[in-house]
């Protein structure tokens, strides 16, 4: 809940109700005037001349709380009526051993694929507030991480929770192109995005990527593939009885095979040698596949000006009861 006034311009009057208290205070008129009775002032004492006064600070405050009831106090929210035409999105992201390689940056600390991974896909997934957004995770096998969802929050925690090998150390590119395919079948939204991920080449699965893609093209879905390593051999760490050592070795990244599977599923076949490059990509196709959002807003409104009308009849009720019975005025 929130808090306005309707009619705020009008708390400006708070300064005339101010100065007209003020200046009726000091100049506050006697019933019967006399020559000279100021030196009399002092035989009332300061309870009776306070008495004296609480009619024109009753009037005051009462000036003050109509005035902040006139301006229409309220309380209020506001809900939303989100009207998408709807793009549901698959991320079909590579968990394989090859994805431990150390040749991604974030700032300046080294970090695995993955890690870097995980980071730019967690920012394009809260950059798609109203998709439908699914995650397969692969390698020897692939398998629905999270079904699609609006859940955000669920969404983000099942990637930051992703770990190299859990899903085996070799590379399924065209079970996963399946299983994301099987998601996105029969479902009715404007469009249907498969994103596949990897930085190797299909040597594990029973169906090629190509047949993979051929099929869910077939379903009307397009697929984006992303490769993901720097060229020549990639520095690893692995544990030695001597400790810890960083290793080179080659990843075999099949581009040729991810260029023609994005082409059969009618997308884009990108090359992401950096963390930089990574991100950007996921820009291009943020901004590839945006989605026609129609918001309408509804305002609910509580009048609070009742908390101050009452004070204010209140206040003026015991001014005039002070005039007529405690301060009676002589004629």
């Amino acid at each position: 809940m929130m808090f306005r006034f309707a009619y705020p311009i009008i708390l400006s009057l708070l300064i005339v109700a101010g100065t007209w208290t003020a200046f009726a205070l000091w100049r506050r008129p006697s019933a019967v005037t006399y020559s000279m009775t100021s030196r009399m002032l002092g035989l009332a004492g300061t309870r009776k001349r306070l008495l004296a006064a609480m009619p024109i600070i009753l009037r005051g405050w009462v000036l003050v709380f109509l005035i902040v009831t006139a301006a229409r106090p309220q309380l209020y929210n506001v809900s939303r009526d989100v009207r998408s035409s709807g793009v549901d999105i698959v991320l079909c992201l590579d968990a394989s051993g090859s994805m431990a390689a150390l040749d991604f940056r974030l700032g300046d600390e080294p970090v695995t694929r993955l890690t870097a991974v995980k980071k730019v896909v967690s920012d394009f997934i809260q950059k798609r507030e109203t998709d439908r957004i699914g995650l397969v995770v692969f390698g020897e096998e692939a398998f629905t991480q999270c079904p699609l969802t609006v859940d955000k929050g669920l969404l983000l925690g099942l990637v930051e929770r992703m770990k190299i090998g859990m899903a085996g150390d070799q590379t399924a590119i065209g079970a996963a192109i399946a299983v994301g395919g099987k998601r996105l079948k029969d479902l009715k939204a404007k469009s249907r995005i498969l994103v596949v991920l990897t930085d190797g080449r299909n040597n594990a699965g029973e169906i090629s990527p190509l047949q993979a893609a051929e099929a869910v093209r077939a379903m009307g879905v397009k697929i984006y593939t992303i490769g993901v390593g720097g060229k020549g051999p990639a520095p690893f760490r692995i544990e030695t009885p001597l400790g810890t050592r960083v290793v080179y070795q080659k990843v075999d990244l099949d581009e040729e095979t991810l260029k023609k599977v994005a082409e059969t599923g009618g997308g884009r076949y990108f090359r992401a040698a950096d963390s930089r490059e990574l991100s950007e990509i996921y820009d291009i196709i943020d901004r590839a596949e945006k989605t026609d959002v129609k918001i309408k807003e509804y305002f609910h409104f509580r009048e609070l000006y009742p908390w101050f009308l009452i004070p204010a009849l209140i206040l003026l009720g015991l001014e005039i009861l002070l005039n007529a019975v405690v301060l009676r005025v002589i004629p």
